[in-house]
């Protein structure tokens, strides 16, 4: 009596344990008939227990088994010969007509002498799985139309030579430096090399260098293990890891610390890296890509930048002329950009006009094309007509007095030299100057006077200027 009730207890419990899986289970006897069905199989094929009880496997029309159209019977079904299939992907059809994306496997139940009892088939949803994968494409697609070569703007002759470099780069694994003021479209560039080379289908992983402190690059870049700092409860691994089978994109190199340039170093030598508190090595095979806006050799003169990565770093350079040096490609920049700005606002702005573009011709574009790009936003923001005026334009692009003050008042604090070379004397009210011109947009002030987002930051520190405006 004992032993019926305990082994009742174990029907039971294996019926509770079926009945809460995810995965769809259902059996069958030994002529082929459904002998069960749980609520998880009720969900993926909408048909219920009452449904499918008694019928043959039929109801579902499974895509295939071994590799064939599922033959829907028992005896012409490889089953029973085989004992058990192995997990495939297939389609099962749902009662409301649709296919369902599911992994199938099948294992024949026999009794002790050896004869077939039943069919046990379990099957796992794979519909979420499927629109994950739709949607990695589909962002992977995407991220290629935004890194096409054609998403580069330009016919002057300067940019007929970036896109030759672009395609020679993008033929070979040199590692590239692509040089260029803030706003020309390095990244833009990097993502072309990758998107045309045999990497394409690995990740473009990207790291502004300047953003981070040396501490948080180094785990960033190389990962770190678990306990080897406070705050590192557990291991993780770096970009350079990331990028395996991929591009690494490090732009504002210039910007490292000695340290990390050493570690950057026996990257490029051994393609290794460690993480932050473990000695294993790991070795990762991916492209390096370089950007930066300063002189690296100048830096390399004045001790700050090592020689022998600069060496490893130029291998491939490509030069980014400023907008100044192309102006001819203005006007081609401007409709790409309105074009942009009408689907994404709505409106069917055509152009500029005459005074408006000569306005554009004439300025200066210290934020190259950024800069180019914010002045349309802008415009579209003020306009309500077919063609952008003067008056919808930025201050200091339709006012050039405003720009020449902005000058002046620069040149004031370095009254001898370029403000590239005297950056360290950039004073307390020109810096509050700058941040109530560029609505304190740090990066702004940073590409306005030649130097990075972090040391702009780092100058309000100093100075004790709040990092937000005070209100008014």
């Amino acid at each position: 009596m004992e032993n019926k009730i305990h082994e009742i207890w174990n029907v039971r419990f294996i019926n509770r344990i079926i009945d809460s899986m995810a995965d769809g289970v259902f059996t069958m006897d030994a002529t082929g008939r459904i002998s069960s069905w749980n609520p998880s199989m009720e969900r993926i094929s909408g048909y219920s227990a009452k449904d499918a009880l008694g019928k043959t496997c039929q109801l579902i029309q499974c895509s295939r088994c071994f590799g064939k159209n599922c033959p829907a019977s028992i005896e012409k079904c490889r089953i029973v010969e085989k004992g058990q299939s192995e997990a495939k992907e297939c389609h099962l059809r749902h009662k409301d007509g649709h296919d369902v994306s599911v992994i199938k496997n099948a294992s024949v139940v026999k009794n002790d002498d050896g004869n077939v009892i039943g069919i046990v088939e379990t099957v796992t949803d794979m519909t979420e799985l499927m629109r994950a994968r739709k949607q990695a494409e589909e962002a992977v697609f995407r991220l290629g139309e935004i890194h096409r070569m054609d998403n580069i703007i330009g016919k002057s002759r300067a940019m007929k030579q970036v896109f030759e470099a672009i395609r020679a780069a993008s033929a070979s694994e040199a590692t590239i430096l692509i040089q260029g003021d803030s706003g020309t479209g390095k990244e833009l560039v990097a993502g072309a090399i990758h998107f045309n080379s045999d990497r394409r289908e690995g990740p473009l992983v990207a790291v502004n260098c300047s953003a981070l402190s040396e501490n948080l690059l180094e785990s960033e870049l190389f990962g770190h293990v678990k306990g080897s700092f406070t705050g590192a409860n557990r291991d993780r691994m770096g970009r350079f890891e990331e990028a395996s089978s991929g591009t690494i994109f490090l732009d504002e190199i210039g910007e490292l610390s000695p340290y990390i340039q050493v570690k950057l170093l026996r990257v490029l030598q051994e393609r290794e890296v460690e993480r932050v508190g473990d000695s294993r090595r790991r070795k990762i095979d991916i492209r390096i890509i370089t950007a930066t806006h300063k002189d690296l050799y100048a830096r390399v003169r004045e001790g700050l930048f090592r020689e022998d990565l600069y060496y490893r770093l130029k291998v491939f350079p490509i030069y980014l002329p400023p907008l100044c040096e192309r102006r001819e490609d203005i006007p081609i920049l401007a409709d790409h950009f309105i074009k942009t700005m009408n689907k994404k606002t709505g409106k069917q702005i055509t152009g500029f006009s005459t005074a408006a573009m000569r306005v554009f011709m004439d300025h200066p574009w210290p934020g190259n094309v950024r800069e180019l790009e914010n002045a349309i936003e802008h415009a579209f923001v003020l306009c309500n007509r077919k063609a952008i005026d003067i008056s919808d334009l930025p201050i200091e692009i339709r006012q050039p007095e405003h720009l020449t003050h902005y000058n002046t008042s620069i040149e004031s604090n370095f009254p001898l030299k370029s403000l590239k070379k005297n950056r360290r004397k950039l004073s307390k009210d020109a810096l509050r100057e700058l941040l109530d011109d560029c609505d304190w947009n740090k990066a702004e002030v940073g590409r306005r006077v030649g130097l990075s987002r972090t040391a702009i930051w780092k100058y309000m520190k100093k100075w004790d200027i709040p990092l937000k405006p005070p209100e008014r």
